[in-house]
């Protein structure tokens, strides 16, 4: 398991926990595969700082602010200048 302070854009496979501390409004976006999907982000905090959680499909409207989550086998990336964390396709969130 990772603190939220070490991730790193282009880091996949990471295990974290923390909490959420704010969810935005659910939108619908097109994937690069022209499927249409929901996609939130939330920001998940731990005691070594914060990140935006990119929640994608069905993980959208499904944590509220104040749930303590654990994401494994998550993966890390950049979306103008900003580290995400996401489950991707092959990660999983778990409410702790």
């Amino acid at each position: 398991m990772v603190s939220i302070s070490e991730l790193k854009a282009g880091t996949s496979n990471v295990t974290v926990e923390g909490e959420i501390v704010d969810v935005g409004e659910p939108r619908e976006v097109v994937t690069r595969f022209g499927k249409r999907t929901s996609v939130s982000d939330a920001k998940l905090k731990d005691a070594s700082g914060e990140v935006q959680l990119t929640l994608w499909g069905d993980d959208v409207g499904k944590y509220s602010v104040g749930d303590k989550l654990k994401i494994e086998n998550g993966w890390v990336s950049e979306f103008k200048g900003t580290v995400q964390l996401s489950a991707g396709k092959y990660g999983k969130i778990s409410k702790l």
